[in-house]
């Protein structure tokens, strides 16, 4: 991106949509809205925050729109994957989803938004756009974070 680098987790492009994902395995107990900037982890007597992670897929979202500007901004859908044993204690926010849930979500999804054709090219242009997996672009991102939220 123009402002630095953003870790995408996974993207699954298919007919359906190209879905940005982003996992966190947690275990405990999860308290989250949509809105806030932190959600809050319980886990035994300790609390952890942790970043929205509607709100960091967001950016994903952004980056990988701006690859695949040809398509329909529709299409690129954001999506958060809690795996692990976590249990929400407050209502789950929308386009998050158990691993369990996100299946039963892909299953569901029917409509045809790109065909075969434009497939094919969303997955060559991630693939020349993406950067090298290795202890260098890890590196580079901490760096990348660093330059826009301080230490």
């Amino acid at each position: 991106m123009d402002d630095g680098t953003t870790q995408v987790d996974h993207v699954l492009v298919s007919r359906f949509g190209v879905f940005v994902i982003e996992t966190k395995d947690f275990s405990g107990w999860i308290f989250a809205k949509a809105t806030d900037n932190t959600w809050t982890q319980v886990h035994f007597r300790l609390r952890f925050n942790f970043q929205n992670p509607i709100r960091q897929n967001y950016r994903h979202v952004l980056a990988i729109r701006g690859l695949l500007d040809f398509l329909p901004p529709e299409a690129i859908k954001s999506v958060v994957v809690f795996s692990g044993d976590a249990e929400f204690k407050s209502e789950k926010p929308q386009g998050v989803f158990s691993l369990d849930e996100f299946v039963d979500y892909l299953k569901r999804e029917n409509e045809q938004v790109i065909s075969l054709n434009r497939m094919q090219f969303c997955v060559g242009r991630l693939e020349t756009a993406r950067l090298a997996i290795s202890g260098q672009t890890d590196v580079e991102h901490i760096q990348s974070l660093t330059r826009r939220f301080g230490a």
